[in-house]
């Protein structure tokens, strides 16, 4: 019997799925509870709760607490998407260094309103359940980790990592991977590997600016390619060159690009693992993103797509469970004797402590709950802040669509420069990114990214509203100030109100 449960909890799912499509079930209305379809459906409890949290990941239904299972809410969202990027068509060196680091003190800064960094906080990543696993490898095991542990890293970690690569396809040996400090380890020594200074990767932008900082510390030239912020690079700007032999590396996230949320289709995918192994040239791919995604399963990253092994693959638990902790990894591929010698000369190693905790709480289950929970968090999150956008934000504002991710791109009507709007909202303790630092050329400067990694509250919500007055009046020509000051006033009035 146990052999039939993933096809009786799909076939339940299905029929959920069913109920709403039709408009049995209704956007918030209140799913059958568990012992009800249970009953109804002659199934088990356990079996019935697979296919609420299969819907869960599909988006279909969220979980409230206490409460039960609902129809999720999903709006159409009225602002359109952001345009295609134009990059020039020719490498540019990067000089972005100390943008990053003045940018990254802002974010860390707690009296500012974080829309900055994108990095969840630390409610919502339930980080005290991984911290008992941290005391409890301390306490039984500490004397065993307070050593050097092999370049690749803790064993048992390893195996947890390939056990999870399973999930979407790809069978990997704990040989296969390197543990790092982050991904950004992950991706330098990456880099390193097949890549010499003066040479030239191919990116997408915009994209994140750690990679940009990252490519001027190794003093390697950026290619940008024109972008879709729903599929991504455009494969005859890639192909054409390839052709001309230009490009010795190219580093693509595979999903949930930051700051896009963008995420390429299988085929197109498959086509540019394609076009790339034709040329030699080595993809490197960035999928810190991937576990926090809202359809209805996890998109395959490129590795498990190339069958040539030309893929080096790059991934952290920094975005879903343990920033603090640094726990990055690489699937090296043809290249991990190269990476070694990188990996020796850099770091050595890395921490063994946190590696056993991280490797206990995976082997624990306790993450799959844990991505449950944070992707609907986030996505709420989204949904939120894209509404707080169409009304506050001006007449012609454009916004992306993330599939996954806690990310949001914002474009804003020219010829605004959100570098100005970024020096407005940090004087009124608001932080976010502008749009330049995710350009190798500069680019973007009309544009910003919001994180939506926090939980929404208040103090969130009026930040928005500050960012789209001030921006709103700038484009007016009118007092910023004054701006703000009335949706205040309006904000106080509707508090009192409700209060009646």
């Amino acid at each position: 019997m146990a052999a039939n449960l993933p096809h009786r909890y799909e076939e339940l799912a299905s029929f959920i799925t069913g109920l709403v499509d039709t408009g049995v079930l209704r956007s918030g209305a209140r799913a059958p509870s568990l012992r009800r379809l249970s009953r109804e459906r002659r199934t088990s409890l356990s079996t019935a709760l697979q296919a609420y949290q299969l819907l869960e990941d599909r988006g279909v239904l969220e979980a409230r607490p206490r409460s039960g299972f609902y129809v999720a809410r999903r709006a159409a969202v009225s602002l359109e998407a952001p345009a295609i990027s134009q990059p020039p068509d020719t490498a540019t060196s990067v000089a972005i260094s100390a943008t990053v680091l003045k940018l990254l003190e802002y974010a860390a800064d707690g009296r500012l309103v974080p829309l900055g960094c994108a990095i969840p906080s630390a409610e919502l990543l339930a980080a005290g359940r991984l911290d008992r696993f941290l005391a409890r490898a301390a306490r039984v095991k500490g004397i065993h980790y307070n050593v050097y542990t092999t370049p690749k890293g803790d064993l048992p970690l390893r195996q947890e990592i390939t056990r999870r690569a399973l999930r979407w396809g790809q069978a990997l040996s704990p040989e296969d991977i390197v543990v790092t400090c982050g991904c950004t380890e992950a991706l330098t020594l990456a880099l390193k590997a097949v890549s010499r200074p003066g040479d030239t990767t191919a990116i997408e932008p915009p994209t994140y600016f750690g990679l940009l900082h990252v490519l001027e510390a190794l003093d390697l030239k950026a290619l940008e390619l024109p972008t879709d912020s729903a599929t991504g690079v455009d494969l005859p700007t890639l192909e054409r060159a390839l052709e001309k032999k230009s490009v010795t590396a190219c580093l693509l996230s595979s999903s949930f690009n930051n700051p896009l949320g963008c995420t390429m289709p299988d085929d197109k995918k498959i086509a540019l693992v394609g076009l790339l192994a034709e040329h030699g040239v080595p993809l490197i791919e960035d999928d810190v993103y991937g576990d926090i995604y809202f359809g209805a399963e996890r998109p395959k990253p490129f590795v498990a797509l190339d069958p040539s092994g030309n893929t080096i693959y790059c991934s952290s638990f920094s975005k879903t469970i343990a920033p603090g902790y640094r726990i990055g990894w690489l699937a090296t591929g043809r290249h991990m004797q190269r990476v070694l010698e990188h990996k020796l000369a850099s770091t050595l190693s890395s921490p063994a402590l946190p590696q056993a905790a991280l490797a206990d709480f995976l082997s624990s289950g306790a993450y799959d709950s844990h991505l449950r929970r944070i992707r609907r968090t986030f996505a709420e999150n989204i949904n939120q802040m894209i509404r707080v956008i169409e009304r506050c934000f001006p007449r012609g504002t454009k916004v992306s669509r993330p599939a996954g991710g806690f990310v949001l791109w914002v474009e804003l009507p020219k010829p605004m420069d959100s570098r100005a709007l970024f020096e407005e909202a940090l004087r009124r303790g608001i932080c976010f990114v502008p749009g330049d630092v995710f350009s190798a050329s500069r680019r973007y400067t009309h544009c910003l990214r919001l994180s939506c990694g926090h939980g929404w509250d208040g103090r969130i919500e009026d930040g928005l509203n500050t960012i789209g007055a001030i921006a709103s009046a700038a484009l007016a020509g009118g007092s910023p100030a004054g701006e703000n000051h009335g949706i205040r006033r309006q904000q106080r009035a509707r508090s009192a109100i409700k209060g009646i």
